[in-house]
């Protein structure tokens, strides 16, 4: 089982001697795993790294081959960051509305949207301010044990990739008077999102196994939503290149595909021109979960 770094950028105002008032972000999934370390006082990104894991089977391979890469890194272990925020990338959540959420009935929310093995999973909530609401997950037990052991002095802010990447899109959305919807396109996994004003509307992800499951979710969800695809606009994130026959296919069902952008709330070095800047948008978003 080998990890592989598939893309690292690191602008020169990176400094290891300043970690300690750095934040690391990370983004944990069972088919790749990316950081981030961004400055916060100018919310500055200093450093991105995005690996693919080999296909796992098991939560044991995932912990074997997190902790080789842990191992073999220069900055993953140090403990003394400022701030250090991990995201999980799993289909065990919930998003419950902030007026009925209970911090003892974690358990029961999901077992409305997931089977649940107590057994071996830990169940934790993160907070969505922009939308009014509580996201509650899973995560295997032995992982978040290890998460606790690598970093015992510096407890870090646990969150799901589907509550950063609501508080991302609501957070993008202010500045739009138009109702698009909004999709990121992530490895093996389709999100779609709706939002008008400060309220969400719609929030779901999709497994896709042939590009023809990205087409037939996305008409689904536009139907149900009461939206025109002739006229509807669609701002589009994640693993999917400009000039990929995927986004060319795109434009056969939909017309008004727009790509979107880097986040304002966040500032980039001239390094990251590299990096196209509808990518990475679930791990930038990270950085607005408290």
């Amino acid at each position: 089982m080998q990890y592989k770094l598939i893309r690292k950028t690191k602008d020169e105002l990176f400094d290891e001697e300043f970690i300690h008032q750095y934040h690391l972000l990370l983004n944990i999934g069972t088919r790749d795993f990316q950081l981030l370390v961004i400055e916060p006082v100018a919310s500055k990104v200093l450093l991105l790294e995005d690996f693919v894991l080999p296909s796992l089977t098991s939560n044991e391979e995932l912990l074997l081959i997190l902790d080789q890469l842990f191992d073999s890194h220069a900055l993953l272990r140090a403990g003394f960051w400022k701030k250090i925020k991990v995201a999980f990338k799993n289909q065990k959540f919930v998003q419950v509305p902030q007026a009925l959420y209970a911090e003892d009935s974690l358990a029961d929310y999901l077992k409305f949207n997931a089977n649940i093995d107590s057994a071996n999973e830990t169940f934790v909530a993160s907070s969505n301010k922009r939308a009014q609401a509580v996201t509650v997950f899973a995560i295997n037990k032995d992982l978040r044990n290890w998460l606790a052991k690598v970093y015992p002095n510096n407890a870090p802010v646990l969150t799901h990739q589907s509550a950063a990447l609501i508080e991302g899109t609501m957070e993008y959305a202010k500045s739009r008077t138009d109702n698009p919807l909004y999709i990121y396109v992530d490895r093996f996994k389709l999100h779609i999102i709706s939002c008008k004003g400060e309220q969400l509307i719609y929030y779901n992800q999709f497994a896709i196994k042939q590009f023809s499951d990205y087409i037939k979710y996305i008409m689904l969800v536009m139907k149900s939503l009461s939206m025109d695809q002739q006229t509807s606009q669609i701002v589009l994130w994640g693993y999917i290149g400009k000039n990929s026959p995927h986004y060319h296919e795109f434009y056969k069902y939909i017309n008004n595909v727009a790509f979107g952008s880097q986040p304002a709330y966040l500032s980039f070095g001239y390094v990251f021109d590299e990096v196209q800047d509808h990518h990475f948008f679930d791990l930038y978003s990270i950085h607005l979960i408290d």
